[in-house]
């Protein structure tokens, strides 16, 4: 089994359940893990025989730019389409963090998690 990560995509967006946020955005990273039997590409060096991160990068900024009031929500949307492109007996592991949320404190940041 192998594991790819990609690690801090970082993107602008304008998810969240106030106003206020639809208007003026804010920072995003996500993280998203596929782990599955890469074998095949071990041995071919060839890009069509695994998951190619460029393209999940891609796919994860095209589904932030949809905006979800829940980072649940736009979780489980990067997550569906990540499936639909590589369909098959992969596990997925998926994080959002939407950073300096508007909470009455002081919070670096938050975070939702899906795998499937």
């Amino acid at each position: 089994m192998g594991l790819i990560e990609v690690n801090g995509i970082r993107v602008f967006a304008y998810h969240g359940c106030l106003e206020e946020e639809a208007r003026i955005g804010t920072r995003y990273r996500v993280d998203v893990h596929v782990e599955g039997d890469l074998t095949r590409a071990e041995h071919s060096d060839a890009l069509d025989d695994t998951i190619d991160y460029g393209r999940i990068t891609a796919l994860v900024k095209g589904t932030m730019a949809v905006r979800s009031r829940l980072i649940e929500h736009v979780c489980r949307r990067v997550l569906d389409a990540l499936r639909q492109e590589w369909p098959g007996p992969y596990r997925w592991r998926v994080r959002v963090e939407k950073e300096a949320p508007p909470v009455n404190g002081d919070v670096d940041h938050v975070a939702y998690t899906l795998e499937g």
